[in-house]
């Protein structure tokens, strides 16, 4: 069958359709703030072999433990599904991603034979264990993470699995918003495959398979040519996890990057090895967000389907931090993913200098307060933050408060929060002086400060960069360092670690200021009225503005040039003698 182009976009995008509107019907019906306010799910398409070919709203770390996650699913049930089925699958190690992830797959039949798999991921508040929430940095095996789901049927031709239904209801935390969610996600799945059966009605299967396999083919073909137009070479970056998530040493992560001809190979040799908490990602986790941070240097036209991951090597040694061995604990490897998506990044920068911001900042944080309300009915509040923004980029600033494409997580307003939970936010703030310093700038952190209302709950946090702040590139600073803090009813805040699992009773305030972008270029080329701008609107000090930028301003964003073009004289005297 010849390929039209212009039908092959329309089918593209009919199924990229299908997809979204999955979504939607989710977040019309789950019930969780992190399903419906904070966006944690991912929806895709792949093909009758388990092939990716088309993604809807997605989350990236979640994309590339699709394929691995259907694969597992398949070896057990290939050739014995029926219409109506629907698969299950939370296993790390059975290629999804962590156990809170529940990975659900329905298949689409036509003729009496299997012609593409509908797939939906959703974050579920809690899968129990040991600690609410299921986030918990210091868990020693995954055993204590909760419930494993291996490869099964949760509906078979349409009938729930009341056997699963109930072994999850009995075991976990807020099992009426846990389940509502689950019915919320085989709802979407139902509909999405109702829609596809209407597109098969539509253009036939035949031709639906033959495009299906032309996308991804499509996809490596443009893959492949936008890695040739780069320049070849190799790159090195190192970055740091302040510790594995139960108070050890730091954690190094290093990647060797080479571009070569039409390919690309990100080598993790020299990564510390797996720890004894529980951030180490899965490999599918570390393919995922590896595959992300390469996608932002690809044409923004390209399907991202399993074409593009095709020219993409991972070397992982089995048994180092990124790809731990059997039974490491994982749920807590959020906070390293992102660590080793700036990782993969700072490499790029070097390759391809001019297209790639400095790092992110405090997009690593998470929070879970857990306990019972006044009317003696469990809670728990968990939220993840990603509204931190860029660091400074070879011709802008960060934008503060901004989103990040490689958590794209949403932002959930105090007002619900607060609805839900007997917590307070307190505060929800910039942070003066924490973006890193450059010729642009990085944007600044954010702070946010929860006080417990009423009883005793359960505090988890899972944070970072208090040690190795994020990194500046081609002469721009680092942004201002995460700090975390604790303070008893009345008292005052006293710094605690980054990562804590602790009780609290009403009236303990919790507080956290996360970490500023990195700055790009030197802070002394930036235009003093854009620094005194800044001043003017209480994003940096008259110090700061001086100590870092040699601009000297008044408060109201009024410029001393002649002061400003003698301190800057003084601190590039300083410069070259050091």
């Amino acid at each position: 069958m010849a390929i039209d182009p212009v039908r092959r976009e329309l089918i593209k995008n009919a199924l990229i359709t299908i997809a979204d509107n999955m979504i939607m019907q989710v977040v019309r019906t789950s019930r969780s703030t992190v399903v419906k306010n904070s966006l944690d799910f991912s929806a895709s398409i792949c093909d009758a072999q388990g092939n990716t070919v088309a993604q809807g709203l997605a989350l990236p770390g979640h994309l590339g433990a699709t394929m691995p996650a259907l694969a597992a699913c398949l070896r057990l049930y290939e050739g014995r599904l029926r219409p109506g089925d629907i698969l299950a699958n939370n296993d790390p190690y059975s290629g999804a991603s962590h156990l809170n992830d529940i990975f659900m797959f329905a298949p689409v039949f036509s003729g009496g034979r299997v012609i593409a798999y509908l797939s939906l991921v959703i974050h579920h508040t809690d899968m129990g264990g040991r600690v609410p929430g299921g986030n918990a940095t210091d868990s020693t095996e995954i055993y204590q993470e909760g419930l494993r789901l291996p490869p099964l049927l949760f509906h078979e031709a349409g009938v729930p699995n009341e056997t699963a239904f109930r072994i999850l209801e009995a075991n976990v935390r807020m099992p009426e918003r846990m389940l509502g969610d689950i019915r919320a996600q085989i709802a979407a799945l139902t509909a999405g495959v109702a829609a596809f059966e209407m597109l098969l009605a539509e253009q036939g299967a035949s031709v639906i398979e033959t495009y299906m396999a032309d996308l991804i083919a499509y996809a490596e073909a443009l893959t492949r040519a936008s890695i040739a137009a780069l320049p070849d070479g190799t790159a090195t970056f190192v970055d740091y996890n302040d510790d594995d998530g139960t108070g050890g040493d730091p954690v190094r992560l290093k990647v060797r990057l080479t571009i070569r001809g039409d390919e690309i190979e990100a080598d993790f040799t020299g990564t510390s090895p797996q720890t004894s908490g529980a951030t180490n990602p899965n490999f599918w986790f570390t393919a995922s967000l590896t595959y992300a941070a390469l996608r932002t240097i690809m044409p923004m036209d390209l399907p991202t389907n399993a074409g593009f991951y095709r020219p993409i090597r991972l070397i992982v040694p089995e048994g180092s931090f990124l790809n731990p061995r059997f039974p490491a604990p994982v749920g807590a490897r959020g906070q390293s993913g992102y660590r080793l998506r700036s990782l993969v990044l700072g490499a790029l920068a070097q390759l391809v200098p001019g297209r790639i911001p400095a790092c992110t900042g405090g997009s690593e944080f998470s929070i879970v307060i857990a306990g019972r309300d006044p009317a003696d009915e469990p809670f728990l509040m968990l939220e993840y933050h990603n509204v931190t923004g860029h660091g400074g980029g070879p011709a802008t600033d960060g934008q503060d408060a901004g989103p990040f494409c490689l958590g794209n997580l949403a932002n959930v307003p105090v007002e619900v929060q607060e609805a839900e939970n007997p917590v307070l936010i307190e505060e929800y703030a910039f942070i003066p002086d924490s973006a890193g310093p450059g010729e642009f700038r990085g944007s600044l952190g954010i702070a946010r400060q929860y006080r417990l209302l009423d009883g005793e709950a359960l505090l988890q946090v899972r944070s970072d960069r208090q040690k190795f702040p994020p990194y500046g590139l081609f002469g721009g600073d680092a942004g201002g360092p995460g700090r975390t803090f604790l303070a008893p009813a009345g008292g005052q805040l006293e710094p605690i670690p980054a990562k804590v699992i602790r009780q609290i009773s009403a009236g303990e305030v919790y507080r956290v200021e996360m970490p500023g972008s990195g700055g790009y270029g030197p802070a002394v080329r930036r235009d003093p009225a854009r620094v005194a701008e800044d001043v003017r609107q209480g994003k940096l000090s008259i110090a700061h503005a001086a100590r870092h930028y040699g601009v000297c301003c008044d408060a109201g964003g009024k410029v001393d040039a002649e002061a400003t073009r003698r301190l800057r004289a003084a601190m590039a005297e300083t410069t070259e003698e050091a």
